[in-house]
């Protein structure tokens, strides 16, 4: 165990039974195992294309079908695990040039087999119509039915080959470049009378003094303001670019393409934003108790009492800054009472989950200690070879690092409970990619504030809510503002002043009365996710996660212990059908309301604890 601190010890990651190094022999021959996989790839579908050119009845495809899918079980094992290998060494260890080498190896070998797969489209395309025949002659790969099917819908949105390849030559200047663009304004705005960078102001939104809030809020916003013709410019173009493309791959409607690749339909779509629109009086109430606080105790610069102000969403509830040593709250704990806290509360709800969670810690799958060339955040990565996870994360002993260390060992923990699977199926949707880990650390936070003292409740329950508000209420925000924008820019050309009256009218349908005068409508300059031509409507993801997992969280407190295997159940299957399917299958609709409103009671009842301490 290696530590920057001697009180406090954390870990660094093993990685042996991965590879223990680029130079390894292991690694070598993972590398060449890969491109002769690809080799042989390449030969079955040039006999594939062999046989469909010259229309020769003894082409058995269902027997093809089967020799391909078998032979690309390994290489996409083997591609998903490169990946994922050369990109964590060089995440704990950034200016390491050998491994920056090596990513870019691993970038053009995937980039090859990306082009099998645009091949192997065209022929199973060709062939659909066999399709039946195959699963009827090999049941065992009934399960790839979806995917298959999904492979053949993407077909019908793709343009020519010769098409698809300048558009993404095209998109390099183009989109990309609009992308780069605002990314590097974004970067070196500086405030030159504190020299404070632009992510500094934006995360002094958390700070505990008022006056640092709403100074580095007006800052914020005068910097957009003397760059919004650029901004606007970057906005205008990329969504632009998006309806042209769109247009000519027969997708109605941007929003179509983001329900497709969330395996998601309309229906469900609507009842989630229904259920969402429903709780804005709940979230609204919320945000106006929180102003009511912060000015009865002097913790806010806003004159207008009317709501809360835009640059007080983040401020801490809390009257004093000062620690208790016994605070489960403001303690600072050590990376072992994290473990045995975390191992504790997974073995709570069910006994499996729990021992993962050991297995993970025992087996050093965690890399938690902060040092220099270290990237920030903290993610998991999964790994078809052994089927083993690893997690990166920066511990510092605070409680939030806690929730943080939950939620990755939550996705990891969903990664575990798909063993035995093909890696086809280790994809799943962005929709259903952060269930378990929104589930993981709502059973940490859950059993925190039953055990915090009161002054603590009213901070962990507004940092709860506070989070959430954010997922359902900014996120929706954020839907209407993009297709309020789609919308307009089919149109015609956007200017700043178009963007500006655009989120006004997004956050008014929003936030509404919980917020006061003190708005921020230069929001569409600063979301990155506006920005990038493969991300269109990249936030309605996040809400479906959030409920989702809350709803699961609700049917464990109605079912109790009996609901691990259903919910171990449900994300082994997350892979390999739509979300509507998934959840038929566990015996729950969420193309209702009601199993959307499930997921809010939990806030809603702490709001109403949080309304009798505060």
């Amino acid at each position: 165990m290696n530590s920057t601190n001697s009180r406090n010890p954390v870990p660094r990651w093993n990685l042996d039974s991965l590879f223990s190094s680029i130079n390894s022999s292991e690694y070598k021959s993972a590398l060449a195992e890969f491109t002769s996989g690809m080799e042989n790839l390449e030969s079955l579908l040039e006999s594939a294309r062999t046989f469909i050119t010259q229309a020769n009845e003894h082409f058995d495809f269902p027997v093809w079908l089967k020799g391909f899918l078998e032979a690309d079980e390994k290489v996409s094992s083997l591609c998903g695990t490169l990946n994922a290998y050369a990109y964590i060494i060089y995440s704990v260890d950034t200016t390491n040039t050998a491994f920056l080498n090596n990513i870019a190896q691993i970038d053009n070998l995937t980039l090859r087999y990306r082009q099998l797969d645009l091949s192997f489209k065209s022929v199973l395309l060709a062939n659909s119509g066999r399709l039946e025949d195959f699963y009827k002659r090999f049941p065992e790969f009934e399960d790839y039915r979806y995917l298959l099917n999904e492979t053949l819908e993407e077909t019908k949105h793709q343009m020519s080959a010769e098409c698809e390849k300048l558009a993404g030559e095209l998109q390099q200047t183009g989109g990309d470049a609009w992308d780069r663009l605002h990314e590097q304004l974004i970067s070196n705005l500086k405030d030159s009378e504190t020299g404070k960078t632009f992510n500094e102001l934006r995360n002094d939104a958390y700070s505990a003094d008022a006056v640092t809030r709403k100074s580095s809020y007006e800052k914020e916003i005068t910097l957009l303001k003397q760059n919004e013709i650029a901004f606007a410019a970057c906005l205008n173009n990329l969504k632009g670019e998006t309806l042209t493309l769109n247009r000519r791959r027969k997708w109605q409607k941007a929003l179509d393409r983001s329900l497709s690749s969330a395996r998601l339909s309309q229906k469900t779509l609507d009842a989630l934003i229904g259920a969402i629109e429903e709780s804005f009086p709940m979230w609204r109430e919320y945000f106006r108790l929180k102003a009511d606080y912060l000015h009865k105790n002097g913790l806010t610069e806003s004159s207008d009492k009317n709501g809360l102000a835009f640059y007080d969403l983040f401020a801490p509830m809390s009257k004093t800054s000062e620690k208790s040593g016994d605070s489960l709250l403001s303690k600072e704990w050590s990376f072992d009472e994290a473990r045995d806290y975390i191992i504790e509360r997974y073995s709570s709800f069910s006994q499996e989950m729990g021992d993962f969670a050991r297995k993970a810690f025992a087996e050093k799958w965690i890399d938690a200690e902060v040092r220099a060339g270290k990237v920030g955040g903290a993610y998991d990565e999964d790994f078809a070879f052994g089927h083993q996870s690893r997690i990166m994360t920066n511990f510092t002993g605070a409680f939030s690092d806690i929730i943080t260390l939950a939620h990755e060992l939550g996705h990891a923990y969903h990664f575990s409970c798909m063993k035995g699977k093909p890696s086809a199926f280790f994809s799943y949707p962005m929709t259903l990619a952060e269930t378990a880990s929104t589930f993981a650390e709502t059973i940490v936070k859950q059993d925190m504030i039953s055990k915090c003292t009161e002054s603590e409740k009213i901070q962990i329950l507004d940092l709860d809510l506070q989070d959430v508000s954010q997922v359902l209420v900014d996120i929706l925000c954020r839907f209407y503002f993009e297709r309020s924008v789609f919308e307009e820019r089919e149109k015609g050309e956007l200017n700043s002043e178009d963007f500006c009256r655009l989120m006004k009218d997004a956050q008014e349908k929003s936030y509404g009365s919980g917020l006061n005068s003190e708005r921020h409508e230069y929001m569409w300059a600063v979301k990155s996710h506006y920005y990038s031509t493969g991300l269109d409507f990249y936030n309605f993801p996040y809400a479906f996660g959030q409920l989702f997992a809350a709803g699961l969280y609700a049917r464990y407190q109605k079912e109790g212990s009996e609901f691990a295997k259903t919910y171990a159940e449900l994300l082994s299957n997350t892979g390999n059908m739509s979300c509507e399917d998934l959840c038929r299958k566990a015996g729950f609709d969420i193309t209702t309301k009601d199993f959307w409103k499930s997921g809010i009671e939990m806030y809603a009842k702490e709001l109403e604890l949080l309304k009798k301490l505060a």
